[in-house]
């Protein structure tokens, strides 16, 4: 049984920059594809980007695309999301999300999925 664990998140000023981890243990990810998301309070929760672990499709929100990087460690069964010049609105809970697609070569930033992670808190203030 797939269980993901987010990690990273913390208190930034504007422009400042956090990488947020989600570790898969019980499977490997590989033939998954793994989600990022965010909810702010008060507000439905928002697609972030997508990666097909085990290929090379990754995409990305309009909100976040070019301050956002989504990478992958095959090794530590881990999918990494690097965020940088960080905006207030980028405040919310950020989740990691991921399912069994073993033939499916590309992803949607908001497709659906089966296994959820916790959650890691990311405030963006001065």
């Amino acid at each position: 049984q797939l269980h993901l664990v987010e990690s990273g998140g913390g208190l930034v000023q504007p422009g400042g920059s956090l990488r947020l981890s989600c570790t898969a243990s019980g499977s490997t990810l590989n033939m998954h594809i793994v989600g990022w998301f965010r909810q702010a309070p008060g507000k439905e929760r928002e697609a972030v980007s997508c990666i097909v672990f085990g290929g090379r499709n990754i995409n990305y929100a309009d909100s976040v695309k070019g301050r956002f990087t989504v990478s992958r460690d095959t090794a530590k069964n881990t999918v990494y999301l690097q965020m940088t010049s960080l905006k207030p609105e980028d405040t919310g809970v950020y989740y990691c999300a991921a399912i069994w697609k073993p033939m499916s070569p590309f992803c949607t930033v908001t497709q659906d999925y089966d296994k959820w992670g916790q959650g890691t808190q990311v405030t963006v203030s001065s």
